[in-house]
């Protein structure tokens, strides 16, 4: 898988595809797990190691300008979030029609906002979190695998590198971008642990690594490249070998119809990223990254190499994973209350 994922990195990135390293591996893993020829996963130290690489580089880029905007427009920012929520969760419902789907499940498996915590919470609020688990990496694959297509035919981001790259000059040494990416990451999945932040191995040393850069402590230090392209595919794998052809023929018959509502799903958040970006004047490129309904990481990837809003795009997708994190159980809890009244209705003998 590694020398596969490095020939198909070097041949995505000669046709100029955005995070190349990501996507190869995505691809290389999810082919090699429907051949059988793919670990079961991906090792999670391995995969906490990456994500705090992300986490850094993220921090590194924050602005202040950004947040200040941010807060100017918190408005639309928690309209528009809220609106992907409730777009994901009705396709969820729809998805429950179906007789082997309970309401639970439905809303469970298509409901945008981190596939690791939905996942976790499938058991504890009463859903198959074997069905749950397969439909939200299902979705997670599907939306990640057409954002370099939709990125190049709509939004053509190698404009905003050449707008937005900054000179050599403003980039400290490498090594003290390694120091500083040892430092933050170490603190910052410390500081997640200790305080159980949700997402925490991304946002523990995205806020040291920010923290650092704000106060100039960083000076100007950029994560080196290879560590970079190294964490893309790690990331990459971790979604790719979840889809062996054993899980998927698990809840074969329910793929078609979570299939079709997950690109309806993709297609409106698509359109509530221009509402977005509209109400708030980020540009499109960063609404429509801002509102894709899943694939978090490979968002933030293509993000950071078209050197676009990358605090923006961080910020609206946490603020969707919290109001997920509220909202799922509030909800979860009103679909029991409607499956006991309609068994209630169901089980009442009709009298002539």
């Amino acid at each position: 898988m590694i020398v596969v994922t490095l020939i198909a990195t070097i041949g995505l990135a000669a046709i100029h595809v955005p995070s190349a390293a990501l996507f190869a591996a995505l691809f290389v893993a999810t082919i090699a797990a429907l051949c059988n020829l793919a670990p079961s996963a991906v090792p999670v130290r391995a995969v906490t190691v990456a994500q705090a690489v992300l986490g850094v580089m993220i921090g590194m880029l924050v602005k202040t300008s950004t947040m200040q905007a941010l807060g100017a427009h918190i408005l639309p920012v928690l309209l528009v979030t809220v609106a992907t929520l409730v777009v994901s969760m009705a396709a969820g419902v729809l998805l429950s029609l179906r007789r082997d789907v309970d309401p639970i499940t439905g809303a469970l498996a298509l409901t945008t906002g981190g596939a690791s915590a939905i996942v976790s919470l499938a058991a504890q609020l009463g859903g198959d979190d074997r069905m749950v688990a397969i439909v939200q990496y299902l979705r997670v694959g599907i939306v990640t695998a057409s954002m370099p297509l939709v990125v190049a035919l709509l939004f053509h981001p190698a404009r905003h590198v050449a707008a937005h790259a900054p000179g050599l000059a403003d980039h400290a040494a490498w090594y003290v971008g390694i120091g500083v990416l040892v430092v933050s990451g170490v603190l910052g999945v410390t500081l997640a642990a200790l305080t159980r932040l949700p997402a925490g191995t991304l946002l523990g040393p995205m806020l040291i690594a920010g923290a650092f850069t704000l106060s100039g402590i960083a000076k100007g230090a950029i994560v080196p490249f290879p560590l970079i392209a190294i964490a893309y595919a790690l990331i990459g794998w971790q979604a790719g070998v979840r889809f062996t052809m054993t899980r998927l023929k698990q809840v074969g018959r329910t793929l078609p119809a979570a299939t079709a509502l997950i690109i309806l799903v993709n297609l409106i958040c698509a359109g509530l990223g221009y509402l977005l970006a509209a109400l708030t004047g980020v540009s499109n490129y960063d609404g429509y990254l801002a509102t894709v309904p899943g694939g978090i990481y490979a968002a933030l990837a293509l993000a950071i190499s078209s050197r676009t809003d990358v605090t923006f795009v961080l910020a609206v997708h946490v603020l969707r994973v919290i109001l997920m994190m509220i909202a799922m159980p509030i909800f979860a809890r009103l679909l029991h209350r409607y499956a006991r009244r309609r068994d209630a209705i169901i089980a009442v003998p009709i009298r002539k």
